[in-house]
Order: structure tokens, then C-alpha cells, then sequence
């Protein structure tokens, strides 16, 4: 059964923390590692360096939207492929447990993205998705 007093608020809740995620992963990409050497990275990848930017780009906005409550579902379900290719590239063969550098968390974090998008934008959110966008 869903509490329908309180499930709008871990809508909320989940928005915020997600999007908080992504601009903490995009300041990593900035500040520590520096946009181009980041770009430098996704090149060891064998990806085009100026993806990098995209992904940083995609991190931020989403991140703002998401913690603001601007289409988050959408926003949610856009952001999705960003770390499956993390799984992809970097994570899926390290294995499962996020100690070693695998994909446990990174997955848990889809499943955050898939839960909000289903759950909705919980209150205060300034643009919610309309209902039949999903």
C-alpha cells in the first residue's frame, strides 16, 4: 500500500539527492579532474574527447533541473544513459562491488533515476512533467 500523504515527499526527496549526485559528479569533472582532462580521459575510452563536455554539460543541467523540479521525470529518464555508459566504459569490468571500481553503484543510481521518474516530481517542484509525458 502507498502512504499517499507522505510518498509525494520522498518524490522530493529522491529529486533533490539525485540531482545533488549529479552536480557533485559534474564539480569532480570540473575541479579536480578539469574539463579537459576529463575529455582526455573519455579519449583513453576510445571516445571522442568532446563527449566529456556533453556529459558534463548534461550533469549540470540535469542536476539543477532535477533539484529544482523541472520536468524531473523526463529529466530523470534523459539522464539515464550517462551511467550506463559509466557501466559500460569504466565500471562493468571491474566487476559488481563499488569498493573494487564496478557498476554497484552507479546501478543503484538508475534504479534511483527509473524510481523517480515512475514515482513523479513530489511537491514544490517549479515545471512537473505532465502526466501523460510517460
Amino acid at each position: 500500500m502507498i502512504d499517499t500523504k507522505t510518498a509525494p515527499y520522498a518524490a522530493l526527496l529522491l529529486r533533490i539527492s539525485m540531482g545533488i549526485l549529479f552536480l557533485v559528479h559534474a564539480g569532480l569533472k570540473i575541479f579536480v579532474f578539469t574539463p579537459a582532462g576529463t575529455a582526455g580521459f573519455f579519449s583513453s575510452l576510445g571516445l571522442p574527447g568532446f563527449l566529456a563536455y556533453i556529459v558534463i554539460l548534461a550533469e549540470v543541467l540535469g542536476g539543477i533541473a532535477l533539484i529544482l523540479g523541472v520536468y524531473a521525470r523526463v529529466v530523470a529518464l534523459a539522464l539515464t544513459p550517462i551511467l550506463l555508459g559509466a557501466i559500460f566504459t569504466v565500471h562493468g569490468a571491474k566487476g559488481f562491488f563499488a569498493d573494487a571500481g564496478g557498476w554497484e553503484f552507479v546501478g543503484f543510481w538508475i534504479v534511483g533515476l527509473v524510481a523517480l521518474a515512475l514515482l513523479g516530481d513530489g511537491p514544490y517542484a517549479l515545471k512537473p512533467t505532465p502526466k501523460k509525458a510517460l
